[in-house]
């Protein structure tokens, strides 16, 4: 799902992009040294992202014809990324530039746009499926305390058996600083992200039940206390088959596919590229995946 961070950067440009193409000579600021009209920040703007603004937009227009992404589609996939990331949510948007929730869900829109277009040419085997099934975990959310030493996490475990409150004793040890401040929150763990973590930390985590105190377990960082706050049950395969053949798919993208969905998409609407200092701003395209 960080992929959806790290690769939808270019929503804030765009909408200024296409807010400053306006003709014109109104002054956008006024100064004794000279004045600055929209016709040059326009200009401006447009030398400097000016292909992949025209790209998106262009992308949105085309995509949008065919497929459909509703508001629910939307806010379950922001669901999914605020479980994911906890406490950190709006701290994760600010560090890639989205100034907020809504910011983020105009690019995530086309991810999710173009992703549907790319599915389309990719096919799973009743075996991927069922083998995704055997190897799934159901989510859970974790918190954990990381200290350096055994001596330490003992001595953070036997306090907490003892009654200290899990938060107090995240603020006070844990190497972990980032956790830390919000308790030793580390957000929801699931199939999506799990590899992202010591795969020490996943088998000692998956095997608590809810709000069990694990004894220490050592990883590659030190010694981690962990606590699993809430687990989903894991449903059948029949019921869960739709999502499983999604992930499967998702899974298999890459940005290969997705640009040459884009170039066959493009060529289907008929586009042209008028502006001559643009004419080139979709020849390669910027893929997006959703993971």
């Amino acid at each position: 799902m960080k992929k959806w961070i790290l690769a939808l950067t270019m929503a804030s440009g765009v909408l200024v992009l296409g807010a400053c193409n306006q003709a014109g000579s109104d002054k956008v600021a006024e100064s004794k040294a000279g004045n600055v009209t929209q016709e040059e920040l326009y200009n401006t703007m447009k030398d400097k992202y000016g292909q992949q603004a025209l790209q998106q937009l262009v992308y949105e227009k085309v995509l949008s014809k065919e497929y459909k992404v509703t508001d629910a589609e939307l806010n379950a996939k922001v669901s999914d990324l605020k479980e994911q990331l906890g406490s950190n949510f709006d701290a994760t948007l600010a560090q890639y530039g989205y100034k907020n929730e809504a910011d983020l869900k105009k690019t995530m829109k086309l991810g999710m746009l173009q992703e549907k277009a790319a599915m389309k040419d990719v096919k799973v085997t009743d075996k991927e499926l069922k083998d995704y099934y055997a190897s799934y975990q159901p989510d859970i959310k974790v918190r954990h305390i990381l200290v350096k030493d055994e001596k330490t996490a003992l001595d953070v475990k036997k306090q907490l058996d003892g009654g200290a409150k899990f938060e107090d004793l995240a603020k006070k040890y844990s190497t972990d600083t980032a956790s830390a401040q919000n308790g030793g929150d580390l957000g929801t763990i699931n199939n999506t992200n799990k590899d992202q973590y010591d795969a020490d930390f996943i088998k000692g985590a998956y095997a608590l039940k809810v709000n069990e105190i694990s004894a220490p377990v050592k990883t590659q960082f030190g010694y981690h206390i962990i606590q699993v706050t809430e687990k989903k049950e894991k449903k059948s395969y029949n019921e869960m088959k739709k999502d499983i053949e999604y992930q499967v798919k998702s899974s298999k993208l890459t940005s290969d596919d997705i640009n040459k969905a884009m170039q066959r998409e493009l060529k289907a609407a008929d586009v042209k590229v008028n502006d001559k200092d643009l004419k080139n701003a979709l020849n390669a395209t910027t893929a997006t995946p959703a993971q």
